[in-house]
């Protein structure tokens, strides 16, 4: 078995990774993008011509950055995310395509149908005490019916990190999109809607807390994203991305996958595996629950704290990742090791000198577990994104590959 593992990660790549321009979809936290160069580096290192599996593949930037040179194979537990990267490497233009004015003038159409509940003129002259009673009306939709179907986000959400007006569009939109989920540009649809709730969010690109208007400061600051258009910003993103992505399929075999970490790693039949597990003990489920929400649009059951949905409106049930638990942090570990070393593949992991786990004891396990193959730890500094405001907005960190080689 040692005589195979190292004839198969031998076998020398035909080019190196270089980053390819690739369009912004979401705001992500601990995204690689602007350390892409410094990720691919350690890819072009250890990599050959087998496929890449990007195993916590997040927003999908590595699959943008990599573009058409090499095949990956995109994994993460929340379902959005494999809509992101197929965005990257798998969407395409054809016939039926149809064009962002097409599909906005479609949602409009849902929306002329609809009966108002409440209706909210955001002027700029609006008082502080005035919004915060619309504001508190809209919270309250959650209490009521709705004698339609695409009503997810206008009752778990008005009032919240959008305006009831803007959770309208959401619905719409999304209902739009359904009649085109087994089209190839069904996950540029998705995306360009993801993108406009990111950018007309009232929060800070993240679902965990919505801001109050406790202040006239803040009221002021949040009346500005409440008059975003979803629509025109869903709009911008989808032309753009029509220009981005290719009027035929790609022939790389190029796939998605919502597995646990483990079980992608047993299915994965080698190559390289880049690893970007969360470093903290928050939840990436509870950070961006509301993409989850929107692509499974399920309906689901909102977590209840002292008989009262909580503030942040989260799924019952959310994936709580072992990375981001103390007591679990390290057999997590064992386990990645462990399924790199029985998929016969190199590795490249990303993760800080401030993690759940120190880069020793992360060194440690590897050399454990792939006693015959090389390990090398390679740092830089960065500024990370915390999605925090003011003075949290970035942390000075020391980011680190561990390198994984025959």
């Amino acid at each position: 078995m040692l005589e195979l593992e190292a004839m198969l990660t031998t076998v020398q790549p035909s080019h190196c990774l270089k980053t390819q321009d690739y369009p912004s979809l979401i705001k992500y936290m601990g995204s690689k993008s602007k350390i892409m160069d410094f990720v691919l580096s350690g890819i072009n290192q250890v990599r050959d011509d087998r496929p890449i599996c990007d195993l916590f593949s997040g927003s999908g930037s590595l699959s943008g950055a990599i573009g058409q040179q090499a095949t990956v194979v995109s994994n993460d537990i929340q379902a959005y995310s494999g809509l992101l990267a197929d965005t990257y490497n798998r969407a395409y233009r054809d016939q039926a395509t149809p064009s962002a004015n097409h599909l906005t003038d479609a949602a409009a159409e849902i929306l002329e149908q609809r009966k108002r509940k409440i209706s909210v003129d955001y002027s700029s002259e609006m008082s502080f005490a005035a919004f915060n009673e619309y504001e508190r009306n809209q919270r309250d939709l959650l209490t009521q019916d709705f004698d339609y179907k695409w009503h997810l986000f206008a009752k778990n959400y008005s009032g919240t990190w959008w305006s009831y007006e803007q959770c309208l569009w959401i619905d719409a939109i999304r209902e739009v999109a359904e009649g085109y989920r087994f089209n190839s540009v069904y996950p540029a649809i998705m995306s360009s809607l993801m993108f406009a709730m990111a950018y007309a969010s009232q929060g800070t690109g993240h679902y965990a807390q919505y801001r109050d208007a406790k202040t006239h400061s803040a009221h002021k600051d949040i009346l500005t994203y409440r008059k975003r258009s979803i629509g025109q910003y869903f709009q911008r993103k989808y032309s753009e991305l029509l220009d981005y992505i290719p009027d035929r399929p790609f022939s790389a075999p190029h796939r998605s996958t919502t597995l646990d970490f483990k079980e992608c790693l047993s299915t994965f039949e080698g190559g390289t595996v880049y690893a970007d597990p969360p470093y903290c003990f928050v939840h990436y489920s509870r950070f961006y629950h509301a993409l989850e929400t929107l692509v499974l649009y399920d309906f689901p059951r909102l977590q209840i704290q002292r008989g009262n949905v909580v503030k942040g409106r989260y799924r019952e049930v959310r994936h709580q990742s072992p990375f981001c638990i103390r007591s679990q942090v390290r057999g997590a570990f064992e386990d990645l090791f462990e399924g790199v070393r029985a998929s016969h593949s190199s590795l490249v992991l990303s993760y800080s000198n401030t993690g759940m786990i120190s880069l020793d004891e992360l060194l440690a396990i590897g050399e454990k577990i792939l006693p015959n193959k090389k390990l090398e730890i390679l740092t830089i500094e960065h500024e990370h994104m915390t999605m925090g405001r003011k003075e949290d907005r970035q942390r000075s960190v020391k980011e680190a590959l561990l390198l994984a080689r025959a």
